[in-house]
C-alpha cells in the first residue's frame, strides 16, 4: 500500500510502499478515500523537520536536554546513535481519515467489513490507503454524509471541543481569534449551536471565507475592530473567545482580553504563549481555559489504545463522542463545510500538497485533501525488491521499534546476518528498516515470518507483552529464536515456552551483560570460587508514568522488564540457579506494587552464593546507572557502569578500563554464529532459570514471603549446550 511519510533529517515527504499495518483485537481495519492535512499541526511538523539540526534544537530545546541527559547516563556515543537513528527514521504523518472498514479486531461491536467511518488519532489515523485504528477513535458516518467531509471530523471534535470548553449558548457572542482550519470549523460549530460568532485574523482570506460562512469576521489590523464589537454585542463585549492561532506573540490574549466582556471565558486552543497583563485579566475577573485537543480520553492508554470507555453519566462528550458528533451534525444538515476545501489531491502527489501549505496570506490553504482509491486485490501482502544472492543465518526482524533500529539491526550487520523479512505491526516502520539495512523484503505480518521455511532464525523485538507467545509460535515452527529480554510476564507463558523448545530452538535471550567484555573478564578472575556474595546496584532513572513499561499487561513493569537484565547477570556470575527469592518494593499510588520503580531483591543461589539487587528509577539519572560488587575467595571486584573492572587479589589491585560496552553486539555475534552451526549455545536453563527466578520475585513482592525454587520450579529439564 502506500503511505505518506517524513524523514525528521531533513524534513522530505515521500510516498513510500508499506505492507498493511497489522490487526489487533479492540482495533479497526479501515480502506481510507480521503485524509485531510491539517495546514497547522502539519506544517509546523514539517517546517521543524526542514530546519538545520541547530535550527531544530532552537526550537526543541526539550529535546536537547534529553539528548544530554542521557549522554551523561550512557555516553557520548550511544547518545548521539540514539539522536541519529531518531532523525533517520520515516515517521508516519495524518491524523483525520475517512473511508470503510475492511476488518474489525476481536471484541469490536456495531462496525463490520464495508461501513463507512471516520478516523482519528496521531500515528493511526495516517495519511496511507489501509490504517489500523483504535475503535475508541472511530465514529461510523451517516447515509449522506460525503467521505470527504467526514475526513474532517478530527479536526472538528478538536474546535467542537473547544466550543464546549467556552461553554458557549444560545444567543451569546463568541469570539474567534485565529481563523484558520480549527478556527473556521468552529465559526460554523457556533452558528450550529445558536451563538454569534465573531472573528479576527491577519489574513483577509480567512476573514472572507469566515464571513461567507456567517460570521462577522474583522482583520486584526482593522482600528475600528473594538468598537465593532461593541456595536454587535450592544455595548457588552464578547460571553466567551476562543483563541485558535499558533503563533509565538502575546497579542492572541491580550486581544482577547481587550475585546471580553466582564468575566467572560477565553479558551486556548492554538500553540500561543499563556501570557499576558495580569491587570487586564484582573479587571474583568476573566476565566481562562484551555482545551486539549479533541476531549476526555485524549492521550490516556487505557481509553484510546485498550478501548475502555468513559461512562457517559460522567464523562458526556468523549473524544469519540464529539467525533460521532460532529459527523452527526453533518448528516443533520447542521454544518455546512463548502469553501474549506481549497487544494485536492491523489496521495501520490502527497509532496505537492505539502508545497501547497506555504502560500502566502491571501492564497492560503485551508482543507487540503488527500484523495485514495485502494483496491485490495492490487497490493501485495509483502513489500518484495528483488532477492539479494548469497548464504549464511537467514534471519527475520519481528518488531522494528528505536532498540531494534539502534541496536540490534547494527549487530545483525556486523555479524553479516542475512537479513531475510521485517514484519511490525506499523507497516511503514518495516519498510524503512527494510530499506535503510538491507533486508530482502518487508513482510506484512507476523505469519509472513513464520511460516517462511527457507527462515531458519527469528529475531524478536516487539514489546514485552508478546514475547512469549511469539518465542513459542517460532519454536513450534522449527526456527531458532532470539527474544529481547522478558522472555515471558507469567509463568504459564513460560511453560509454554519449554514445551515449544521440543520442537525447535536454540532458544536465546537478550541478556546482554553476561556477554559484555568486563563480565566476561571478571568470570575469569572468579574461575573456581564456589560461594560468592554478589550485589547488583542499578539507577535507572525515572520514566514518564504512562510509559508503557509501567503497564503490567504491556510491559509488566520494571522488575519484570528490565531487572530481569540483573537477576541473570547475578546467576551468571555465580554459576548458579537462583533456589530462593525474596523482594520488597516501594508502594506507588499510580500501579501495582509489583510495578513500582524501587525494590531490592534477595536471591539465594545453589551451592550457598546470595545476591542482592537494589533497583530505583528515583535517583538522578546524572549519576552512573549500574554497578555490581562481587566477593569470595579472598577476591573482591567492582565493576562500575561497565566501563571499568577493579579487582584486588591478595592486596593486589589491578584496574582494566573500557568503553561503555553492556555486550549487545558479543551476544548477537554470537547468536548468529549459533545459527550456523559455528558454535554451541549458550544453556538454554540459564535462560528459563534467570526468568523463573523472576517471576518468583513478582511473587514475593504480591504477598510478602520468600520463595523456594526447586524441582520443576527452579528450571527446566531440557538438555542444551553449556557455554
Amino acid at each position: 500500500m502506500k503511505q505518506v511519510a517524513q524523514r525528521p533529517r531533513d524534513g522530505e515527504i515521500s510516498v513510500v510502499e508499506a505492507p498493511i499495518p497489522s490487526l489487533r483485537p479492540g482495533w479497526v481495519l479501515v480502506a481510507n478515500r480521503f485524509s485531510l492535512i491539517s495546514a497547522g499541526t502539519e506544517r509546523s511538523k514539517v517546517e521543524l523537520a526542514s530546519k538545520s539540526l541547530a535550527g531544530k534544537a532552537r526550537a526543541r530545546p526539550d529535546l536537547v536536554r534529553k539528548v544530554i541527559d542521557r549522554a551523561r547516563v550512557e555516553g557520548i556515543r550511544a547518545a548521539a546513535s540514539t539522536a541519529r537513528e531518531r532523525l533517520a527514521g520515516l515517521e508516519p504523518l495524518g491524523y483525520s481519515s475517512a473511508g470503510l472498514v475492511v476488518a474489525v479486531g476481536a471484541g469490536v461491536e456495531g462496525l463490520a467489513p464495508a461501513d463507512r467511518v471516520a478516523c482519528a488519532g496521531g500515528g493511526w489515523a495516517n495519511h496511507a490507503e489501509v490504517i489500523a485504528v483504535p475503535k475508541n477513535l472511530i465514529a461510523e458516518v451517516p447515509e449522506g454524509v460525503q467521505l470527504e467531509d467526514a475526513a474532517y471530523a478530527t479536526v472538528g471534535a478538536i474546535a467542537l471541543h473547544a466550543v464546549r470548553q467556552a461553554e458557549a449558548a444560545v444567543g451569546e457572542h463568541v469570539g474567534v481569534i485565529g481563523l484558520g482550519l480549527v478556527g473556521q470549523l468552529a465559526v460554523r460549530l457556533l452558528r450550529a449551536a445558536g451563538a454569534y460568532a465573531v472573528g479576527v485574523d491577519l489574513d483577509s482570506a480567512a476573514v472572507d471565507l469566515a464571513n461567507a460562512a456567517g460570521a462577522l469576521a474583522l482583520n486584526r489590523d482593522d482600528q475600528t475592530l473594538e468598537s465593532r464589537v461593541l456595536e454587535a454585542t450592544r455595548g457588552i463585549g464578547l460571553d466567551a473567545i476562543l483563541i485558535c492561532a499558533a503563533t509565538t506573540s502575546e497579542d492572541p490574549l491580550a486581544l482577547a482580553a481587550q475585546l471580553a466582556r466582564d468575566r467572560a471565558r477565553v479558551v486556548v486552543v492554538g500553540d500561543v504563549p499563556v501570557v499576558a497583563d495580569r491587570a487586564a485579566l484582573y479587571a474583568k475577573e476573566l476565566d481562562v481555559r484551555l482545551s486539549r485537543s479533541y476531549g476526555p480520553g485524549r492521550y490516556e492508554r487505557d481509553y484510546e489504545e485498550r478501548g475502555r470507555d468513559l461512562p457517559p453519566g460522567y464523562v458526556r462528550w468523549t473524544e469519540q463522542r464529539n467525533l460521532q458528533s460532529f459527523v452527526d451534525l453533518l448528516a443533520a444538515g447542521r454544518l455546512d463545510l463548502a469553501g474549506l476545501t481549497t487544494h485536492r489531491y491523489p496521495v501520490e502527489r502527497a509532496s505537492e500538497a505539502y508545497r501547497a501549505l506555504s502560500q502566502p496570506m491571501g492564497a492560503r490553504a485551508f482543507g487540503v485533501l488527500l484523495e485514495y482509491d485502494y483496491k485490495p486485490s492490487s497490493a501485495s501482502a509483502t513489500v518484495r525488491p528483488a532477492r539479494r544472492a548469497g548464504a549464511g543465518a537467514r534471519v527475520a526482524l519481528i518488531g522494528a521499534g528505536s532498540f531494534a533500529r539502534r541496536t540490534l539491526l547494527p549487530a545483525l550487520q556486523a555479524a553479516h546476518a542475512d537479513l531475510v523479512t521485517v514484519a511490525s505491526e506499523q507497516g511503514l516502520s518495516a519498510a524503512d528498516v527494510s530499506s535503510r539495512f538491507g533486508f530482502e523484503c518487508a513482510g506484512a505480518s507476523v505469519d509472513d515470518v513464520i511460516d517462511d521455511e527457507t527462515i531458519a532464525a527469528g529475531v524478536i523485538a516487539t514489546r514485552h507483552a508478546s514475547h512469549a507467545a511469539l518465542t513459542a509460535r517460532a519454536l513450534e515452527a522449527g526456527k531458532a529464536v532470539f527474544v529481547e529480554k522478558p522472555l515471558a510476564l507469567r509463568a504459564q507463558e513460560l511453560d509454554e515456552i519449554e514445551r515449544a523448545l521440543q520442537k525447535g530452538g536454540p532458544l536465546m535471550v537478550g541478556f546482554n551483560r553476561r556477554f559484555a567484555p568486563l563480565v566476561v573478564r571478571l568470570a575469569e578472575e572468579l574461575e573456581g570460587i564456589e560461594s560468592l556474595a554478589l550485589v547488583a546496584r542499578v539507577n535507572a532513572g525515572p520514566l514518564p508514568a504512562d510509559h508503557w513499561l509501567h503497564d503490567p499487561e504491556v510491559g509488566g513493569g520494571r522488575l519484570l522488564g528490565e531487572g530481569c537484565h540483573f537477576v541473570d547477570l547475578l546467576a551468571h556470575v555465580a554459576r548458579a540457579e537462583v533456589v530462593s527469592a525474596h523482594a520488597v518494593a516501594s508502594p506507588q499510588p499510580d500501579r501495582p506494587l509489583e510495578c513500582s520503580d524501587n525494590f531490592v531483591a534477595n536471591l539465594g543461589f545453589a551451592g550457598g552464593s546470595v545476591g542482592t539487587l537494589m533497583y530505583s528509577g528515583a535517583g538522578d539519572a546524572r549519576f552512573p546507572k549500574e554497578r555490581l560488587e562481587v566477593f569470595g575467595g579472598g577476591v573482591a571486584a567492582v565493576i562500575d557502569d561497565f566501563r571499568q573492572l577493579e579487582l584486588v587479589r591478595r592486596g593486589k589491585r589491578t584496574v582494566v578500563k573500557s568503553s561503555q560496552d553492556k555486550g549487545h553486539r558479543q551476544e548477537i555475534a554470537r547468536f548468529v554464529a549459533v545459527v550456523r552451526g559455528e558454535e554451541d549455545a549458550p544453556s538454554q536453563n540459564g535462560y528459563l532459570s534467570s526468568t523463573r527466578a523472576t517471576l518468583a520475585l513478582v511473587d514475593s513482592i504480591r504477598t510478602g514471603r520468600s520463595v523456594r525454587l526447586d524441582g520443576a520450579e527452579r528450571a527446566s529439564s531440557i538438555s542444551a549446550s553449556a557455554d
